[in-house]
């Protein structure tokens, strides 16, 4: 049983962790990076989620705001991610429990073993982690705790527009006119976007968002032109499944988004690949490897996925799955080029861990490069992990983790046909997308099922 826990990142699932660990008896301490608590949420509030308050809200963060006379939103009502903020995680951080335990502008610089480097392996496990946090006078300081769980996410380490992973010719020269997360077009930034011609680079649930306010946005202001280019040509996981998703917000973005496209309203170029980007009288050329060149170009917005920034880390002994770098267990789960269900089997505290004892990835981290995380997976695996501290490996493998499916499924590079993720009526523990199957060693995707073996 430990005692002291680290815990990187103050975002949704960073302040559920802290509410698990105080619930078990443990001495959580969140080291969060802005000014804030959830900082990045903060940043993209004005994005309206998909997810209603039912899948945002962790039942020990619950607890602790009750006891507060807290009064809960209404259950299927949809919040944007500053009412997420301003209504549940502010107040959260502000309980007497979680506040003297919150660091803020705590920026952590690196995590290892106190006097013991990566290649040592005797007295590992007895020793403290050392979390070093970078000072604004460019020191360092430091603390020690007994176990670390890193839910830094990847919000801070975009992709770039490459294809290839790499930023493109000219990608850092026009910076200026790049634009990596879903702007807020209706609000603050209207005048940067209006009566423009944007670029938006991107297939996925952020690409939509931004391409339906942009389409708002030109009913308003005569001059507005949407151009739309993704790498590929399949974009079944961005149109969605409609009625059969099982967020229906989530699917209405898509439905939505496959309107504008067919009424002219988005000029769409599927598997376009940028190669470089030109720039004369201010505007930009976007060539492309052998598809064109789109020009006039005076806005890009490029959501083509995150990556996590696995650097501070690099002290200790993790194990990530070099594709997706994501937790090994959790990659042939949730690889894009396999899987678009939304559904992923139970996971928690085992799937979570590395070689190195006590150190656990969670949150959207755990999820790598892969996209469509949601927050109740951080809760549950927060909620497993805290248990397994504690020294309750009842509790923590009881993991129970039921998603909402997309209702567009991919089970296989290059398969064209819609289908159910879950398409036999009654799940066995041998699908893959059995979602009420719980963690235990008979799980059929359990660690030490090998690869080529597991159902999934």
């Amino acid at each position: 049983m430990t005692k002291s826990v680290g815990i990187l990142g103050g975002g949704p699932v960073g302040l559920a962790a802290a509410a698990h660990l105080l619930a078990r008896g443990l001495e959580p301490v969140v080291f969060e990076a802005g000014s804030t608590v959830a900082a990045n949420v903060r940043e993209y509030g004005h994005v309206p989620l998909f997810s209603p308050w039912r899948f945002n809200i962790d039942d020990a963060a619950r607890a602790l705001l009750l006891a507060e006379g807290w009064v809960e939103p209404e259950a299927e009502a949809l919040p944007t991610a500053g009412e997420l903020y301003r209504r549940y995680l502010v107040p959260l951080a502000e309980t007497a429990a979680l506040a003297p335990r919150i660091r803020l502008g705590a920026r952590v610089e690196a995590v290892a073993r106190a006097s013991v480097d990566k290649v040592r392996s005797a007295k590992r496990e007895s020793s403290p982690f050392v979390v070093r946090l970078a000072l604004a006078d460019g020191g360092f300081a430091e603390e020690l705790v007994d176990a670390v769980i890193d839910t830094t996410g990847s919000w801070n380490t975009p992709n770039p527009l490459g294809a290839n992973g790499l930023p493109v010719a000219g990608e850092n020269l026009f910076a200026a006119q790049i634009s990596y997360h879903i702007p807020d077009v209706a609000g603050s930034q209207r005048d940067r976007y209006a009566g423009k011609s944007t670029l938006v680079v991107g297939a996925g649930h952020s690409a939509a968002n931004a391409l339906l306010t942009l389409v708002e946005l030109a009913e308003a202001e005569p001059g507005t032109q949407i151009h739309w280019v993704t790498r590929g040509k399949d974009l079944r996981r961005v149109f969605g499944g409609g009625d059969a998703d099982g967020l229906p917000a989530r699917g209405a973005l898509g439905s939505r988004l496959r309107q504008a496209v067919q009424d002219g309203k988005i000029a769409l170029r599927s598997e376009f690949r940028i190669r470089e980007l030109r720039q004369s009288e201010n505007r930009l050329t976007v060539v492309s490897d052998g598809s064109g060149e789109i020009s006039g170009i005076d806005e890009i917005i490029c959501v083509t996925g995150s990556r996590p920034d696995l650097g501070m880390t690099r002290e200790l002994r993790l194990r990530y799955d070099p594709i997706l770098e994501s937790v090994d267990f959790l990659a042939p789960l949730i690889d894009p080029n396999q899987h678009s269900c939304g559904s992923v089997p139970p996971h928690g505290h085992r799937e979570l861990s590395h070689p190195e004892a006590n150190f656990y990835t969670a949150g959207a981290k755990s999820y790598g490069r892969a996209p469509t995380f949601l927050m109740v997976t951080g809760y549950e695996q927060v909620r497993s992990i805290a248990a397994a501290l504690a020294g309750d490996l009842v509790a923590a493998d009881a993991v129970h983790l039921v998603l909402p499916e997309t209702g567009i499924c991919s089970s296989a590079p290059g398969m064209e046909e819609e289908s159910s993720c879950c398409a036999t009526p009654e799940p066995s523990a041998a699908s893959c997308c059995a979602p009420k199957v719980s963690q235990a060693a008979s799980s059929c995707c359990a660690p030490s099922v090998k690869p080529e073996a597991s159902c999934c």
